[in-house]
């Protein structure tokens, strides 16, 4: 598609802040009234809400990665889907490995960028609940 490397430019710059604990450049990334799904069934929505669910994953001293990029755009709208890795320090001090699917719906702008409206990055999880 035409917009392909626009849209994942936005999912790779929100994944560059979220290492680097931006969370200004996190929401950069995103419209103002976008919804997060910060962990399976709860979502977060509003600048507030966003600051301190991204600022609690901050706190795990997060490095993201991916294993691939799928973009379908529509028009205005496009969904991203990607598997990530996750690895950071717990409050213990331990290592957190976490793992899934993300789904993201972005939105052009009028002014040409790419944004994120829906942020799903547990995917994934409806099918592992159906596993067990």
């Amino acid at each position: 598609m035409e917009h392909t490397e626009s849209i994942l430019a936005t999912v790779l710059n929100m994944t560059a802040a979220f290492n680097k604990g931006d969370i200004s450049g996190i929401l950069c990334c995103y419209e103002p009234d976008a919804v997060v799904m910060g962990e399976p069934g709860k979502p977060s929505q509003g600048e507030g809400d966003l600051r301190a669910m991204f600022a609690g994953f901050i706190a795990m001293k997060p490095s993201f990665t991916y294993s691939g990029h799928e973009v379908v755009q529509a028009g205005d709208l496009a969904l991203h889907i990607a598997p990530w890795r996750m690895g950071g320090v717990g409050p213990d001090g331990a290592p957190i490995e976490q793992q899934g699917l993300s789904l993201a719906v972005l939105r052009r702008q009028t002014d040409g960028r790419w944004l994120m409206v829906i942020d799903q990055p547990h995917g994934d999880a409806l099918f592992r609940v159906q596993q067990r």
